[in-house]
């Protein structure tokens, strides 16, 4: 390019909005090969509502002890520190 902008002199337009309008818009696109574009339900399992992270540093031992303990009773490990919460505030 030599610098000058050629769009210089385009305007904006305001876009027909009606429903008209974009029905006839959406079927010249489709008719030339263009997707629709609008965003899909994302797939995949529904978030969890436990978001909290816990990275917590204890002794190999303690964490082995815990993975055990969880797998034996059948939940995550995350759930086991839920149940040891409670059991805290519960003693307090």
């Amino acid at each position: 390019m030599s610098g000058s902008n050629r769009l210089a002199g385009l305007t904006a337009r305001p876009k027909g909005t009606t429903v008209e309008d974009v029905r006839r818009v959406d079927e010249v696109g489709e008719a030339r090969g263009f997707l629709d574009r609008t965003p899909r339900k994302k797939p995949g399992r529904k978030p969890s509502p436990r978001t909290w992270q816990l990275h917590p540093k204890v002794f190999p031992e303690v964490g082995e002890a815990i993975a055990v303990e969880a797998e034996r009773l059948g939940i995550t490990q995350g759930q086991l520190v839920e149940q040891m919460w409670e059991s805290y505030l519960k003693a307090r």
